[in-house]
């Protein structure tokens, strides 16, 4: 790596507002927030608003989405091909 072209990589916590969850990882971003760790050190907090926490995806919260509706949906609106008819 060449010195002094990349930014200065810190512990910073990043902290999901709606699932009250907070992680302590490294980062180059900033914040004048600090909050005390569980170790007694004080780092820098970024409040985030969504994260794996709270994420649908990852919760298994998430929406089944009808695709087999839009589909014969779409067949009826503009036909099928005659190549992909089994």
């Amino acid at each position: 790596m060449k010195a002094r072209i990349h930014p200065e990589s810190r512990y910073v916590v990043f902290r999901d507002r709606t699932a009250d969850v907070k992680f302590l990882t490294r980062s180059t971003t900033d914040s004048s927030k600090t909050i005390e760790w569980a170790d007694g050190n004080t780092y820098p907090v970024i409040d985030v608003e969504i994260s794996s926490a709270s994420h649908p995806f990852y919760t298994g919260r998430s929406r089944v989405v009808d695709t087999a509706g839009r589909v014969e949906r779409f067949e009826r609106r503009y036909g099928r091909s005659t190549a992909t008819r089994h």
